[in-house]
Parts: C-alpha cells; structure tokens; sequence
C-alpha cells in the first residue's frame, strides 16, 4: 500500500519524474566516449599519411583502433547520450518515472562496464568478424541482457500510459522491441547458428538495422520531443508524422542488403533492398518537410537558439546521406564507390552529422537544466564548437566522396592499384585535418562542460529555483500526439 501511495505521489508531482543526477551521467559519459573514439579515429587516419607513430606493435594494430573508433560512437556516444536524454523526456511525456531508478544507475554502470570490456577484449585481438558486430563473443551475452533491461526499465512508464501517445513514445517504443532483437539477430545467428552467403544476408541487415532501427527511432523520436519544446510550437503535420513512423518500420528493415550487392545473395533479395531504399527516401523527405514547416515563421530561432541549430543542420545532413543512399545503393553506382571511400564519407555524415549533431544540440538544452545554471562558462566556444565541428564535418564529407569517384573510376579503368593510393594520398591528409577540426571542438566544448559543472558546484552560476525546473517547460510546444 506504501508503494503505491508513493507511486501515486510521484507521478502527481512532475518534479519527481526526471533523475537528473542519472541524466547528466549519462551525458557526461557520451562525452568521454566522443573523445576516445574520435582520438582512436585520428590515430587510425595516420596510417594512410604514412605517420603512424607505433607500427609493428600488435596492441596497437589501426585494424584495432578502428573497432574502438566505431564502437565507441555507436555504444559509447551515441547510446549513452540517448539514455540520457530518454530519462529526461519519457517520464515527462508520460507522466510517469522509469520503473527504478536503482535499476537506472545498475544500467548505467553496467553499460560502461560493458563499453570498457569492448575496449579491452578488441585491442587484445578477440573482435568478432562481423562489421559493427567487432564485440567479442564474452561480452555479446551481457550487452544482451543490458538491452532488455533498458527496454523494461523505459516501457514500464510508457505503458502506464492512458489515452493517445505522443509520436515520440511510438519511435521510442519500436527501438525498445527492435534493438535487442537486431542485436541478437547480428551477434548470435553469424556466430553460431548461420554460415555463408546467409550469414552475409544477416550480417547486412544487422549493419543497417543497428542505424534504421535503434539510432534512427531514438533520434527522430527526440526530435519529436525536443523541437516543439524549443520551438513552443507544435509539429506541423500530424498525418506526416505518421506517415513518417510507419514507413520506417516497413521499408528499413528491408534495406540491410545493400550493403552486399554483387555478392552470392540472392539478385531478388538484392533489388528488394534497392527498392526498399529508395522508398525510405522518399518517407525521409516527409519527416523533413513536417520539421521544416514546424520551424516555418521562426526562422529567427536558427540564429538565436544554438540547439535549434544542431538540429536543423543535422536535419539537412540527414535529407543529404538518405538522397546519396537512395543513388548509391543502384547498381550502376555501385560499380564505382563499392569499397571506396565514398562509403567511408557517407557513414561518417550519418552517424556524426546527424546524430552526433542532435545529440550537441539536445546536450546544449539539457546539461544547463540538470546542473541548474543561468549560463555558460564560455558561451562563446559552444559556437566556436559549432563551426568547428559543422565545417569540419563537411569538409571531410566532400572530401572522402571526392575520394571514393576517384578511387571507383581508377579501378573501373584497370589502372594499377598503386596508382589509387598515390591519388588517394592528398584526400586522406585532409580528412586528417578536418578530423582534427573536429576533435578541437570537441574538446572547446567538453571544457566548457566541465567548468560550467565546476562553477555551478560552487554556486557562481547557480540558477533561480524555477530557470531550469523541468515542471515548468512550455507544454504548448510538446509533440504532436499520435
């Protein structure tokens, strides 16, 4: 009866809902891992400019560093700063708290256990032989587990929900019952159960599963959330938000075979994953469409308001990976970029560009309101973190395209393999230093983390009781409700 009378309390009380300790955690950690695993990317580029520092040692093979360089965006940055950010926004938009936040942190801790034990086995040589899926054997059990845990501890409240939902819970509920199941599909089925050019056919969908079916819901759903909040205006187009949801979780699953064409797979099953991704563009082109007609008369907010910045920009990056995909994945193209680096360039708009610049601009919201201050250290380098990060992601965007024509049309007329790394050379020292763009800005911005944290313990720049209280964001801007 105590439990639930408290249960009862703290769903009535908005300003129990959100733990903001496990909140800025989680944030904190994302940040780390951004810098290890862009640290890791660097070192991993010195080998193609011929200034690799510790050749010849096995600890330190770039084949290694590149596994800590992958892993650690995907596990590390990205999902860290969506648990993060989920623990703010699902109490909030169901009125409801996670259902333990003992259990919160037990995650927390277990997932960066899990993240440093990733580290660990794959520098030691023990990564599976599965893209994305590097994670040794011993680990694959327990991330398992981990991810489930999360889907119980998020859909607890969500479920509790009466009435209609909004679009968000709809994204975060399909991610919450997508992402184990891809993860079992693409670490287990490969290792133990499935061989050959089958294995293959899973391995891809697994590759592109991992983006279409647990970034992508998470960071669409958090747009969904985020956007009308700052923007205090509700999504433009309820029917396209729909539209936008249901097409995801019919055309993505289908796309994952791209990644293998011109391989033992089947030729069906290869032109469905090339129809099936030229649609998703087409359902992409909706989502963007809603979220620039809800931004439509607060054009100002793109100059004022730095997160809305991250957002749009990623927006835009997004509309750009998903219009290349839709030409890249044809079969005509695909003579040509097929393991150029082309792909290279495309994989780190998406997966950077895109969520990784959501994820700033959610950070930028979100770390002033759980460290309750009125300001910035130095709010100047939040925008020197901006364009260093914004051009630096271009212009190793264009470059590595650039790269990947010139890569695919020297291989198509048969020249000597020497003669592509000798063209590649210049390509390869500007992703380098844009890379090391970057990185600085990276850095800008986790020092203003960090003194803006130490200076709000101190109380210099200690908020009003109400600046930053979660009860009291406008919920005239929330989602559209689905």
């Amino acid at each position: 009866m105590n439990d639930k009378i408290r249960n009862s309390a703290m769903a009535a009380d908005p300003r129990t809902l959100v733990d903001e300790k496990i909140v800025l955690a989680f944030l904190s950690a994302s940040l780390a891992y951004v810098l290890i695993a862009m640290l890791a990317g660097l070192l991993y580029s010195l080998q193609f400019i011929d200034m690799y520092p510790f050749a010849g040692i096995e600890f330190w093979s770039p084949g290694r560093w590149r596994f800590v360089h992958t892993q650690g965006v995907a596990y590390g940055f990205i999902a860290n700063a969506f648990l993060g950010a989920l623990h703010w926004a699902v109490p909030r938009l169901t009125r409801h708290p996670v259902l333990d936040r003992r259990l919160s942190w037990f995650i927390f801790f277990a997932w960066q256990a899990i993240l440093v034990a990733t580290v660990v086995g794959v520098l030691f040589g023990e990564a599976q032989a599965l893209e994305w899926g590097e994670t040794p054997v011993w680990i694959d059990p327990v991330a398992q587990l981990g991810l489930i845990l999360v889907a119980i501890n998020f859909l607890t409240p969500i479920l509790k929900t009466k009435g209609p939902m909004y679009v968000s819970l709809w994204y975060f509920i399909a991610a919450f019952i997508w992402t184990p199941l891809v993860y079992a599909m693409g670490n287990f089925l490969p290792e133990y159960v499935i061989g050959g050019s089958a294995a293959g056919a899973i391995g891809g969908l697994f590759i592109h599963d991992l983006v279409g079916l647990f970034v992508t819901p998470l960071g669409w759903g958090l747009m969904y959330y985020f956007v009308p909040i700052i923007l205090k205006k509700p999504i433009w187009s309820h029917g396209l938000s729909l539209v936008g949801f249901w097409g995801l979780a019919f055309f993505y699953p289908l796309n994952g075979i791209h990644h293998f064409l011109y391989s033992p797979i089947p030729m069906f099953l290869q032109y469905g994953a090339i129809i099936a991704t030229i649609a998703v563009e087409l359902v992409v082109t909706t989502v963007i469409i809603n979220f620039f007609g809800t931004i439509y008369g607060r054009g100002d907010a793109l100059r004022s308001n730095l997160s809305i910045r991250w957002f749009y920009i990623g927006m835009v990056f997004y509309f750009t990976t998903c219009l290349q995909c839709a030409f890249q994945t044809t079969l005509t193209f695909q003579r040509i970029i097929h393991f150029t680096d082309w792909v290279v360039g495309h994989a780190h708009l998406v997966m950077f560009g895109v969520f990784g610049f959501w994820i700033m601009g959610l950070m930028l919201y979100l770390l002033p309101r759980v460290m309750h201050v009125d300001e910035w250290y130095r709010p100047r380098w939040n925008h020197w973190h901006f364009w260093l990060t914004g051009i630096g992601m271009l212009i190793m965007f264009f470059d590595l395209t650039s790269a990947g024509l010139v890569q695919g049309f020297l291989w198509k007329a048969l020249a000597p393999w020497s003669d592509s790394i000798t063209a590649s050379k210049p390509f390869w020292l500007i992703r380098t230093i844009s890379g090391t763009a970057i990185i600085i800005g990276q850095m800008l911005f986790i020092a203003n983390v960090f003194m803006t944290w130490r200076l709000s313990k101190s109380g210099a720049l200690q908020s009003t009781p109400t600046q930053h209280d979660p009860t009291h964001e406008d919920d005239a801007g929330a989602p559209a409700l689905a």
